[in-house]
């Protein structure tokens, strides 16, 4: 076989996949502990076992690689077909898989390591890494529950004059005072959290249908 037969693995193929894959794993792992500014590209490609050119042809820069690794780690634990109304109208049910996984996302170690991590970049005057973390985490979460609610509302489960805000109130409801707590450490044990977490999604989805059930 000549040398012109012999083609490297281009984008896409699975060994390819595989360091992409890893790559995305260290960067998760490095952002939560060290922040942006303490995670250097050398850093992440030590933890995935590829080359730091291998790092930038994937990702092209640091700001990409934590763009994607928190977008990565959003859809992981909030994935976009958990907005989807029933067609058989058990909007409470839909209303507490979404809010269930919301309560999930908003205790688990990770994301509040995420937190701690960005607000130190932040308070280095680093404020666009805040803004990534905004438009990958929040804002997208919220956007999703809209387009939810709207399709609720036309579907006549929900009666909503104001979507948006019917969207921010649910989120506050499902937040609750548990994130500020556990940002400030005043809740150590992840399980206690999440039970806790759990017990008042359930207890919003509540309030919220008591605010805008459509009545039959």
């Amino acid at each position: 076989m000549t040398s012109a037969n012999l083609k490297p693995a281009g984008p896409g193929r699975p060994k390819d996949m595989e360091k992409r894959a890893a790559i995305l794993a260290a960067a998760k792992r490095l952002f939560i502990v060290h922040g942006f500014e303490g995670t250097s590209m050398d850093a992440v490609a030590a933890d995935a076992g590829v080359s730091k050119l291998t790092v930038y042809s994937h990702f092209g820069d640091k700001d990409s690689l934590f763009r994607e690794a928190v977008r990565a780690r959003c859809r992981e634990m909030l994935p976009d077909d958990v907005y989807v109304v029933p067609i058989d109208g058990a909007i409470r049910d839909a209303l507490l898989l979404i809010a269930r996984a919301h309560a999930r996302l908003m205790t688990s170690p990770e994301v509040i390591g995420t937190w701690r991590a960005i607000l130190s970049d932040c308070r280095e005057g680093n404020p666009r890494m805040g803004q990534m973390l905004w438009e990958e985490g929040p804002a997208r979460s919220q956007a999703l529950l809209e387009q939810f609610l709207h399709a609720a509302a036309d579907a006549g489960h929900l009666d909503l004059p104001d979507v948006h805000r019917a969207a921010v109130q649910f989120l506050s409801l499902l937040k609750g005072d548990l994130q500020t707590r556990r940002l400030f450490g005043c809740i150590n044990c992840a399980e206690s959290a999440e039970a806790e977490a759990l017990a008042n999604a359930e207890g919003a989805v509540d309030m919220f249908l008591r605010a805008y059930a459509r009545e039959l």
